[in-house]
């Protein structure tokens, strides 16, 4: 589940400028029981290759360093000639030093040597895989039509080609639990992919998953719930050196419609929710140990700091009393400063060691098992 716009341009957590287009569904062998691209994106046609020069033309800048995108469907999965007609598209702009790169999602199981020698020779430079679990159990359940080999093979192949990876996780699929979210995350570390997202699932209207949820046989995880994972997956992919460029779908009017998300662990601001619950954990923590006021962090902190709506400033204060928080443009971000002490968010936020059984070896000999399914009944 990628979400992208097919106009505008976006700066991701790493500094590469993507430039969006958006081709829904296209290539998918199979609908996912969670899927529906159309409302994601907010729209339901791709556009013709013969389109693309013109859309880039009014979006690109003229000198660049980003990669136009192609984002949700299984790209190469598209028929060869397609698939060169929209990459041939985008070459002159690529000679030009418009943009840099082209970047692609896809499916694991659609990156056979062909292919991955294909977008290679094409200009590719950045693959996105759509893994969403390691566990083989989850991903028949969610009608994902692959599994957990397929991901390490294609992840295999695209190093070996010299392309960039990205991996895309989503908590709470049907059978899916929090120890299945570690154990994937886990695995999908052990990767080395040189960026991740997180999607918590959500029910959209017009899937197998609304009919599912509106039966009894799928309960979606509680936002608070998939806040606190993912604030966890997000610590643990840093600890791990893996930047997560994106927490949570991308706001759009189309998902807030009639027909967009109907149950589920949607926020417009996912992220800063993510963000805020690890400054909360760390404060408290502080706090709890006797750490002294004032607080000082960076301005660019301040809103994950106080929480949305202020809810951590307001949760610290009923706990420890007043809580003077200020701002010192020289800290860094995520630094606090406390008293004459220099503190980081990542280090007082962190996180009990978990064992990591089968994924640092994970091969396509040891597919993942899920753990006990809490999100699925039936």
């Amino acid at each position: 589940m990628t979400d992208g716009r097919a106009a505008g341009r976006r700066r991701n957590d790493i500094g590469m400028r993507v430039y969006p287009l958006f081709i829904p569904h296209q290539g998918c062998p199979q609908r996912c029981v969670y899927c529906r691209q159309e409302a994601v994106a907010g729209m339901s046609t791709a556009p013709a290759p013969a389109a693309v020069p013109g859309m880039l033309d009014a979006m690109l800048p003229v000198r660049g360093d980003g990669e136009v995108a192609f984002f949700g469907g299984s790209f190469s999965a598209l028929s060869a000639p397609l698939q060169e007609a929209y990459l041939r598209a985008v070459a002159p702009f690529l000679a030009a030093g418009r943009v840099a790169g082209i970047r692609v999602s896809t499916r694991p199981d659609a990156c056979g040597p062909e292919a991955v020698e294909r977008l290679r020779r094409h200009g590719v430079t950045t693959v996105e895989l759509g893994c969403q679990s390691f566990s083989a159990r989850v991903l028949t359940q969610s009608g994902r039509g692959h599994g957990p080999r397929d991901a390490c093979g294609a992840a295999s192949r695209l190093r070996a080609a010299g392309l960039r990876l990205g991996l895309q996780l989503m908590p709470g699929l049907p059978g899916a639990d929090t120890r299945e979210a570690r154990r994937s995350l886990a695995c999908a570390l052990a990767l080395r992919p040189d960026f991740l997202r997180l999607y918590p699932t959500v029910v959209l209207r017009h899937t197998l998953l609304e009919k599912w949820w509106r039966q009894g046989r799928y309960s979606p995880m509680p936002l608070l719930d998939a806040v606190a994972l993912c604030a966890e997956l997000l610590w643990r992919s840093r600890q791990a050196g893996v930047p997560v460029i994106r927490l949570g779908l991308q706001s759009s009017p189309e998902l807030h419609g009639p027909d967009g998300i109907v149950a589920g662990p949607y926020h417009p601001a996912f992220g800063h929710l993510v963000k805020s619950y690890l400054w909360r954990r760390a404060l408290d923590r502080l706090l709890t140990q006797g750490g002294c006021q004032p607080l000082a962090v960076h301005p660019s902190d301040v809103a994950d700091v106080r929480g949305h709506r202020n809810g951590n400033l307001l949760y610290l204060q009923r706990r420890f009393g007043p809580v003077t928080i200020q701002v010192q443009e020289r800290l860094e971000r995520d630094g606090l400063r406390v008293g004459a002490r220099l503190l980081n968010l990542w280090e007082l936020a962190r996180f009990p060691v978990i064992g990591r059984r089968g994924c640092p070896s994970f091969s396509v000999e040891s597919p993942l098992e899920a753990g006990s399914g809490e999100h699925a009944k039936g």
